[in-house]
């Protein structure tokens, strides 16, 4: 192993782009977060305010929206794409809207989503898109198409409407030449999923990766899976793309085979995904001239691990089958360093009308609570810049 090192802890180059006053409302968002009493009081006064018509949305803007989405829309976003950009940071632009239900909310979130990919058309700080299939489809028949059951009519012609806004999304991306990801869901829907996103791959990557699936790794058959697309890949000629992340449903995964009385698809320890996570990262830098991938992970071992491997292997850090990935407004300590070491790193940076996206925000709230340590080093982080600066 060699002694190469990626500095993590280089406050200044993380938070460089931060005035003072930015910092100081970040320390106070991440304290809020850090503490679960005061994160479980935050997401359930802001639920029942919302419920009750209660006008929080400014609140909510200048808050935690400001903090975690570029912005209301397309066009809102363009500070937080320049910002990222003049620190040689992608931006991916996340519609997300969740929960809605007619063919009319699908069709117009399929040409938001469409519009996203014309943003990032010549753009070189866009270096890809992203959309969840449950955006554009119903849950139920995502469900149904799972479970391999025989549809009926009505659920048949769902599934050619599913089947059709996806081919749409995925042809539009490789006709504007910009890689799009398909998100990753629950497990009793991704199968549905899986097979969308091997039909895209086969279609469109057949020059190179365009159609990225997504894998999360705390499912014990993820790893076996990736390899089983390599080898499927291989053999039909196309590239493969995959964006590799651990996993975020892990409790509602559970609580639901323990219900449904089948056993958990979970790892039972975060010490068998990480295992996982480091694996499949190996496999993909094995074969990363038809693999391309992309790690998402706010884990500074992983990342550090994987840049360790990229110097061992001679594989340069801007190889363009190699991306990392971490979520606005968080982990800035890995992507700020990455891109200043020249390595592909992009951020997600959802975006969408404040009430619509208030369910993403307090999922990000309640993971970050939920993910030992996280939050944590992000408020250490944070106040070693303050300290730095001066400011604490």
């Amino acid at each position: 192993m060699s002694d190469f090192k990626l500095d993590f802890h280089d406050t200044e180059t993380a938070f460089a782009d931060k005035s003072n006053a930015e910092l100081k409302e970040k320390h106070r968002l991440f304290r809020m977060l850090n503490s679960p009493f005061l994160n479980s009081i935050g997401t359930g006064i802001t639920k029942f305010a919302l419920a009750i018509g209660l006008p929080v949305e400014g609140l909510i803007k200048n808050t935690i929206f400001e903090q975690f989405c570029g912005g209301e829309t397309i066009e809102e976003c363009d500070t937080a794409i320049k910002r990222l950009g003049s620190a040689g940071i992608g931006t991916i632009l996340d519609y997300s809207v969740e929960g809605k239900a007619t063919e009319e909310d699908f069709d117009r979130t399929k040409d938001e989503i469409i519009k996203t990919i014309d943003r990032a058309k010549n753009d070189p700080t866009i270096p890809f898109s992203v959309f969840k299939v449950t955006g554009i489809a119903p849950l139920g028949t995502l469900e149904r198409m799972s479970s391999k059951k025989k549809l009926d009519a009505k659920s048949q012609a769902k599934c050619e409407r599913i089947h059709n806004r996806v081919l749409e999304i995925c042809e539009h991306a490789y006709d504007s030449g910009k890689p799009i990801f398909i998100d990753a869901e629950d497990s009793w829907i991704q199968d549905a999923i899986d097979r969308l996103a091997t039909e895209m791959m086969e279609r469109f990557n057949q020059e190179r990766a365009i159609v990225f699936n997504t894998l999360q790794l705390y499912r014990k058959d993820r790893l076996e899976f990736l390899k089983e697309s390599r080898r499927a890949a291989s053999a039909n000629g196309y590239f493969l793309g995959v964006k590799l992340v651990r996993g975020a449903y892990m409790e509602k995964e559970r609580a639901r085979a323990e219900e449904m009385g089948y056993p958990s698809p979970i790892h039972e320890t975060k010490a068998g995904t990480d295992a996982d996570f480091d694996e499949a990262i190996e496999y993909c830098l094995k074969h990363h001239e038809t693999v391309a991938f992309v790690a998402g992970t706010h884990n500074e071992e992983s990342t550090q691990k994987l840049a360790r491997r990229m110097h061992e292997l001679g594989i340069p850090p801007d190889h363009p089958n190699v991306y990392f990935s971490q979520l606005y407004g968080m982990g800035d300590s890995l992507s700020y360093v990455l891109a200043k070491n020249k390595y592909n790193v992009s951020k997600y940076v959802p975006y969408g009308p404040v009430t619509d996206a208030v369910p993403y925000l307090i999922r990000r709230a309640e993971e970050n609570s939920s993910v030992a340590g996280h939050v944590n080093r992000e408020v250490e982080s944070i106040e070693k810049e303050l300290k730095r600066r001066k400011l604490g």
